[in-house]
């Protein structure tokens, strides 16, 4: 079975030589080995967030990112390619999963956060200039990656929290509507990601103005951004301190093991920063020419560039439109007079034989729990909160495939792992209501032993 990835990329600006070694090129390479289903779109609304005063600014960064990535090697061929914008199911997927939402979710979202506590700290309303473009972005991050019932999506830090949130998102639509119906996506953090300075030492961003140009303005617009990458005051003929020099960085994200080391030791044995500038400079078009080459041809022939794209929403709608139909059939929303459909039918014979299951989600403090609901949907355990998702999922696996100790605790009872509760039961009308609560537990415990 192939694991499916996918990737986003917002348009809201122009991408740079940080962006391209710390997320193209590891993508590209990555859709490239054996066993991956690569997807990789255009999030075109997302960038509306915060470009609502500047469409054309979003119009020229849908065309530049999108000849970026094809001019960086991504074949169109062997991924799925497409705008986000070009896919209607996904929005009106999204209005399924915000009527399941629990806005204390989407409350304590980061971002939103961070808008409200910089409101709150200038003494303004606490939702001043915040939309609820912002406010719901992760319901609409959710819909990108359940549309497609991505495996595994890959993000920087900053966005496990979103990732979470469509795990908790999917897991509540499943259990509500009665079936599997999303794959629970996994958040896959490259840590040997490069993440290169700027031109002034602090990482390369636009936020920072300090970056330096992959493809615009060609190799002159290259050369002359690293010749303003700051130095100390060292001269030519003094040692380099190289592995605190942000040159050497930039130049090892580059260069084979062999070059790096060979600059390294020049620069430790003297060589001059100009001298040292031209050499990265050299690097760099060695490496970047060509696809630039292949982006400015790509710029000047767009009508190309949206042959590829729509292309890419065919393949990709081919895959949400029957399961988007599926969904709106899970929902209720099927032709009238008539009986339900083949998504219906199939979604009720297996509810009906639904088994007993662990239901991961987060609680109203944020906190990471389970419970273990019977065949019937009745709860049988509640776990204890975990600040780590890893803990909580390392126990439920634990109750799942060992034997705990069931014990009663008053009128309810719990579950221990190494004498160590984990886990209890809602409490019971009486001592016998007690004991037949403990007696189904432990025998629903035993099955899904069994069944693993």
């Amino acid at each position: 079975m192939n694991t499916r990835v996918l990737t986003g990329i917002t348009t809201s600006g122009t991408p740079h030589l940080g962006n391209y070694a710390g997320a193209i090129r590891p993508a590209i390479q990555a859709s490239e080995q054996p066993g991956v289903d690569a997807f990789f779109f255009l999030a075109d609304y997302h960038a509306l967030i915060k470009t609502t005063e500047d469409p054309a600014r979003v119009a020229r960064s849908r065309l530049e990112i999108a000849a970026t990535w094809l001019a960086a090697g991504l074949d169109p061929e062997r991924v799925t390619f497409y705008r986000q914008s070009d896919i209607p199911e996904i929005p009106e997927l999204c209005w399924l999963l915000t009527c399941v939402t629990p806005k204390g979710l989407m409350n304590r979202a980061h971002a939103y956060k961070a808008s409200v506590d910089q409101n709150t700290a200038k003494g303004v309303d606490p939702d001043d200039g915040i939309s609820m473009g912002l406010f719901s972005y992760p319901v609409l991050m959710a819909a990108d990656i359940l549309m497609f019932n991505a495996h595994k999506v890959p993000v920087g830090r900053d966005q496990i929290q979103h990732l979470e949130m469509a795990r908790d998102i999917a897991q509540r639509f499943n259990h509500l509507y009665g079936d599997e119906y999303f794959v629970l996506p996994d958040v896959v953090i490259a840590e040997d990601v490069a993440t290169l300075p700027g031109l002034d030492g602090r990482k390369m961003s636009k936020s920072y103005n300090n970056t330096i140009p992959l493809f615009e303005g060609g190799a002159k617009a290259l050369r002359s951004a690293v010749m303003r990458i700051v130095t100390d005051s060292r001269q030519p003929g003094e040692p380099k301190d190289a592995e605190n020099s942000h040159l050497y960085t930039l130049y090892r994200a580059f260069a084979p093991a062999g070059e790096s080391a060979a600059f390294r030791q020049a620069l430790e044995q003297g060589m001059g920063w100009g001298d040292a500038k031209q050499a990265l400079c050299d690097l760099l078009e060695r490496d970047l020419a060509e696809m630039r080459e292949r982006y400015v041809a790509l710029m000047a022939a767009p009508a190309r560039i949206e042959d590829i794209l729509m292309a890419g929403a065919e393949k990709a709608r081919k895959l949400a439109m029957p399961f988007m139909a599926r969904l709106r059939d899970a929902v209720g929303l099927r032709r009238l007079g008539g009986s339900p459909g083949v998504a219906s039918a199939t979604g009720s014979k297996k509810a009906a034989s639904r088994a007993a299951r662990f239901v991961s989600f987060r609680d109203e403090t944020g906190s990471f729990r389970f419970r273990l609901l019977a065949a019937d949907g009745e709860e049988l355990l509640c776990s204890i909160p975990y600040a780590d998702p890893k803990q909580a999922g390392a126990a439920m696996r634990r109750l799942q495939t060992e034997t705990p100790s069931l014990r009663a605790e008053g009128m309810a009872y719990l579950a221990a792992l190494d004498d160590a509760p984990v886990a209890y039961g809602p409490p019971a009308a009486d001592d016998a209501a007690r004991e037949a609560a403990l007696a189904r537990t432990r025998e629903t415990l035993q099955g899904l032993a069994r069944a693993d």
